[in-house]
């Protein structure tokens, strides 16, 4: 440890005994952009791929600016980014010696993806897990976040070495598990909620999207992945907030049109309000 160490290990980039050692996870963030001003992290989780994760964080993201306050997504996801095409982002972020802009939707939310530094967004990223995180923790630390009051973070499938470092390196107050109806996604989602478990961090609801088929005549429920047994694994962890994401075509005719922003429904609703309710009673802090 060096004799001018201030003790702040966000802030310091040496690998001393002290910092190695510590099983304090604030001592493992990284320094947020001097500019920047994020008051709640919220980490949007699956165990597979394939299940709705990234419509999950973009309608998360769409109700909090519905409202009244300012929302970002960072997209961890680097392999497989889908939320510039949700939002209709063609253009390309800019910077300036102070650090990266993220992109801006119609209504405001804030946007950092890998697509939006790309040449082509068709490119395939064809990198190593450490050159990875290391990107995700540069869209932390050098992109300049405008009076962010809740970031959605958009994790790659899975508990590998992305959402390791996500957890370690940002300050993610809680997560949202988003899953489909089929049995073998239970054991999976059983896996993200341990992970989180085991970070300290906790889970603020589960999403099941593809949860059920509804008539549009009858209004009938027809569960074509079959019955959920999303109550089951959310009272086994004590998970506070249940949502269902039925088939829907407009959803998915929307992102492939880049108008996300313009979704119709209220399955969200009460998750979003949760998250909201936690972040203005203290759970969350100014970062």
């Amino acid at each position: 440890m060096s004799q001018q160490c201030n003790h702040d290990c966000s802030s310091c980039k040496a690998n001393c005994s002290d910092r190695k050692n510590s099983g304090d996870r604030q001592s493992m963030l990284e320094k947020l952009n001097d500019m920047s001003i994020v008051r709640n992290v919220i980490a949007i989780l699956s165990g597979k791929g394939g299940v709705g994760k990234s419509l999950v964080t973009s309608m998360l993201a769409v109700n909090t600016q519905r409202a009244g306050l300012n929302a970002a997504i960072l997209d961890a996801d680097l392999t497989g980014p889908s939320i510039p095409k949700a939002f209709g982002l063609n253009g390309k972020a800019t910077g300036s010696e102070y650090g990266l802009y993220p992109a801006v939707t119609k209504t405001g939310i804030q946007v950092m993806s890998l697509n939006l530094l790309l040449n082509n967004e068709t490119d395939p990223v064809v990198w190593r897990g450490p050159v990875i995180a290391g990107t995700v923790k540069q869209f932390w630390s050098e992109v300049i976040w405008n009076d962010v009051d809740f970031m959605y973070v958009d994790m790659p499938p899975g508990t590998g070495d992305v959402p390791l470092t996500v957890f370690q390196s940002l300050p993610v107050k809680g997560i949202v598990v988003v899953t489909s109806p089929q049995e073998l996604v239970t054991m999976i989602v059983e896996k993200a909620v341990n992970m989180a478990s085991l970070m300290n961090i906790p889970v603020l609801g589960i999403v099941e999207n593809l949860s059920y088929f509804e008539c549009p005549d009858c209004k009938s429920r027809h569960f074509i992945f079959g019955e959920s047994r999303l109550e089951e694994t959310a009272s086994k962890y004590s998970i506070p907030v249940i949502s269902r994401i039925p088939v829907n075509p407009k959803l998915a005719n929307a992102c492939d049109k880049g108008a996300i922003e313009l979704f119709e429904g209220n399955w969200l609703d009460e998750l979003t309000e949760s998250i909201i309710r936690r972040g203005k009673h203290g759970h969350n802090s100014d970062v």
